[in-house]
């Protein structure tokens, strides 16, 4: 392939660079044939009408060259069109409705070429009406198979660009799968120990301040946290209403909930041993006393009588 383009040419580097990888071989040649053979044509006519225009006007002379000119001219602009439409890769049925319109318009300047001058622009049967209503039905062809040949190129050419645009896309971004995506995470936020709250974490007690003061109330850096747990949201009403003031702060407990069931079962330990040992001294008392108990009760009765 690489062999091949370095021996086609110029007009395939042309090609190239300005349509496309061709198709076919032929269409190139034929293409820019057509093409570059209109521009010829009407520069050569061009010419003729000048040399012509150096004799008088409807003389032999003038007659023989600017004849010939004007067909030429009239010929050089369908030439060049078919042969933009041949170049570009458009579909068949284009080509050949640009053929036919050539075709039209070749029949017009052949019928030029019969009536002039005797017959053409008010001399003789004068056909030019005809005649030039025939060759813009033929040039009308040609021109809308070149457009509608020009729009289907770009076109074309958009959606290369866009496929181009998405596989670049699709290169350079490779999907990434899910494990791929929490390992990227992870990797990102090693180290880091955040809170809900997004702060850092730290593990001292401390709060620091820039300064102490903060209205009328002093604070002391020294004292530790102070765990508070909320039990409902009426507690937590009451603690807003108490940081707006006006109300009576609420005081809570810097113990644990372990700790307060520990100094509970300690306390319900004293009281039962308490109890015991009141118990005890009771059961002393009457072991004691019970032996007497009746001498006691004769001498009561005894004092009563008397």
């Amino acid at each position: 392939m690489a062999a091949e383009q370095a021996t086609d040419g110029y007009l395939f580097d042309l090609y190239r660079r300005y349509i496309g990888e061709p198709e076919d071989r032929t269409d190139v040649y034929v293409g820019f044939g057509l093409f570059l053979g209109g521009i010829g044509l009407a520069l050569v006519g061009l010419l003729l009408f000048l040399w012509g225009n150096t004799y008088d006007a409807r003389t032999a002379g003038y007659v023989a060259w600017v004849g010939p000119a004007y067909a030429l001219a009239m010929t050089a602009l369908p030439v060049t069109m078919l042969g933009i439409v041949v170049l570009l890769p458009s579909e068949r049925r284009m080509q050949y409705a640009s053929i036919a319109g050539v075709a039209v318009t070749i029949a017009a300047i052949i019928g030029f070429l019969v009536a002039y001058p005797g017959d053409w622009n008010g001399y003789g049967n004068d056909y030019t009406v005809p005649i030039i209503a025939t060759y813009a039905v033929g040039l009308a062809a040609i021109t809308a198979s070149t457009g509608a040949a020009l729009i289907a190129h770009y076109l074309d050419m958009a959606q290369q660009a866009d496929a181009v645009a998405v596989e670049a896309d699709d290169d350079d971004e490779p999907e990434l799968t899910d494990d791929e995506i929490q390992q990227d995470i992870d990797d990102a936020m090693e180290g880091v120990e955040l809170s809900w709250g997004g702060v850092e974490k730290t593990e001292h007690k401390r709060l620091n301040f820039s300064s102490d003061d903060l209205g009328d109330v002093e604070i002391d850096t020294d004292a530790g946290t102070t765990t508070t747990r909320s039990s409902g949201v009426d507690q937590q009403v009451a603690g807003l209403k108490g940081l707006k003031g006006g109300e009576t702060k609420q005081t809570t407990s810097s113990s644990t909930v372990d700790d307060q069931t520990a100094k509970l079962k300690e306390l319900r330990e004293q009281q039962r041993a308490e109890e015991l040992a009141t118990a005890d001294e009771e059961s002393a008392t009457e072991r004691v006393t019970k032996p007497f108990e009746g001498l006691l009760n004769r001498v009561r009765s005894l004092v009563k009588r008397d």
